[in-house]
């Protein structure tokens, strides 16, 4: 099937095909009677707070699964070889490489914003490996690899996530609690997620215009950025009262501190990406983490429970607390989901070799600790399966932390609301 191919994705191309012209020959698919899995996120660097249960959740995982997997071909060893992509898409792609032509890997995971998630699945789909993805908007995977819409563009690649539509309805319905003039001004980097939420069709732009909000977008700007007094000025001299965007944490903190600086106190500042850990909210200078606004799309507020382990979504979260100290993160679920569903895919499979394991990934229909996975049901992109969200804001928690709560289910009504909204505290 065709689909098109973007000057990134030529340069990728014969990136990697030189790249194998190089390298040993793969070897049999689950050689010795071992299935290998590969899971890549970035541990360290800009994105690590993202990832920081990552190492407690594959634990986890391989207590439970112990030694072998039992499959419908037969019992087979397992092993799970972590790879940190240290916040960069190129070393993504680099550790891709390692898990195809290394450690020979069997199935590839990979999670966390399309600059982990895209390069990982593009090496994989060029070199015959299943992977699938998680934690990334659908748009910025699927349209951001140059997927078609309503064709399955990509044969070994699958991605599990909530999309740009679904976060809008979250965020309208945040901004509509509470009253403000309905100027939003929009923060979108000159990255993927940027790229799609900006787009002038299928992005945030003509959503707003059509919920009767007024949009003041200054254009893309380049991640970690030191100076947002541009943006700032444009902001205050339009009116603006609502904030949104697609930013890392350390961009979230230079713009509020300067926002502050500058007399810049809008009603909402309501950003994906950067508003996700308790950590990081904490870290905001000031206090000034208290009462962002975002998406939900994992806790305890969700009513799922593992396939693999039983456990509720609030069973995970404090397992978490208990063993590390630390508050739970949305992220822990995605991870812990991955794993559920590559596991139900390996047993499914006819045979562990590629073509038997994607025919067992599309044919999956699972609840996991997320919500329901299946592919197939979303015309729009095959290759994705659509998973909940709903919306809340980090509230001070009484002790000198924050905690985040559901204040919005109209998109999820199965999520719990524990929270009340409030305007942000500046």
């Amino acid at each position: 099937m065709s689909r098109h191919l973007t000057r990134r994705h030529l340069i990728l191309s014969s990136a990697a095909i030189a790249a194998t012209a190089t390298l040993p020959p793969r070897r049999a698919f689950a050689q010795n009677g071992t299935i290998r899995i590969g899971y890549v996120s970035p541990r360290s660097g800009a994105l690590s707070g993202i990832s920081e249960s990552d190492g407690y959740v594959i634990d986890a995982i391989r207590a439970t699964l112990g030694d072998t997997l039992e499959t419908t071909s037969g019992t087979y060893a397992i092993e799970i070889i972590e790879k940190d992509t240290q916040s960069d898409p190129n070393r993504a792609g680099d550790m891709a490489s390692d898990l195809i032509f290394q450690d020979e890997v069997d199935i590839v995971l990979v999670g966390s914003t399309p600059d982990t998630t895209n390069p990982v699945a593009d090496l994989c789909e060029l070199n015959g490996v299943p992977c699938i993805s998680a934690a990334t908007p659908w748009q910025s995977w699927y349209f951001g690899r140059g997927g078609v819409p309503g064709e399955k563009s990509f044969k070994y690649t699958n991605h599990f996530f909530w999309g740009a539509e679904d976060l809008m309805k979250v965020y309208f319905g945040l901004w509509n609690g509470l009253e403000t003039n309905k100027v939003v001004g929009a923060l979108w980097p000159n990255d993927p997620d940027g790229i799609a939420f900006s787009d002038s069709t299928l992005g945030f732009p003509p959503a707003l215009q059509a919920a009767g909000f007024t949009l003041v977008d200054p254009g893309r700007y380049t991640n970690l950025k030191d100076d947002f007094s541009a943006e700032i000025n444009a902001f205050k001299a339009a009116g603006v009262e609502i904030v949104t965007g697609v930013m890392l944490p350390p961009d979230l903190a230079t713009f509020m501190a300067q926002a502050k600086q500058q007399g810049f106190a809008p009603k909402f500042v309501t950003v994906a990406k950067a508003a996700l850990t308790p950590k990081g909210i904490a870290g905001f200078p000031n206090g000034l983490g208290e009462n962002l606004s975002g998406e939900v799309y994992w806790g305890p507020q969700y009513p799922f429970t593992s396939s693999l382990t039983g456990e509720t979504t609030t069973a995970l979260a404090e397992g978490y607390t208990m063993a590390t100290g630390n508050q739970w993160l949305q992220g822990t679920g995605y991870v812990h989901a991955l794993f559920e569903v590559a596991v139900d895919v390996l047993k499914r499979a006819a045979a562990i070799e590629p073509d038997a394991i994607v025919e067992a990934m599309n044919a999956t229909d699972l609840t996991t600790c997320v919500g329901p996975v299946k592919w197939g049901g979303f015309d729009l992109a095959p290759n994705v399966a659509k998973t909940p969200l709903a919306g809340g804001q980090w509230q001070a928690d009484g002790a000198g932390g924050f905690r985040l709560v559901c204040t919005f289910n109209a998109t999820a009504p199965e999520v719990a609301i524990d929270g009340t909204l409030l305007p942000k505290v500046w």
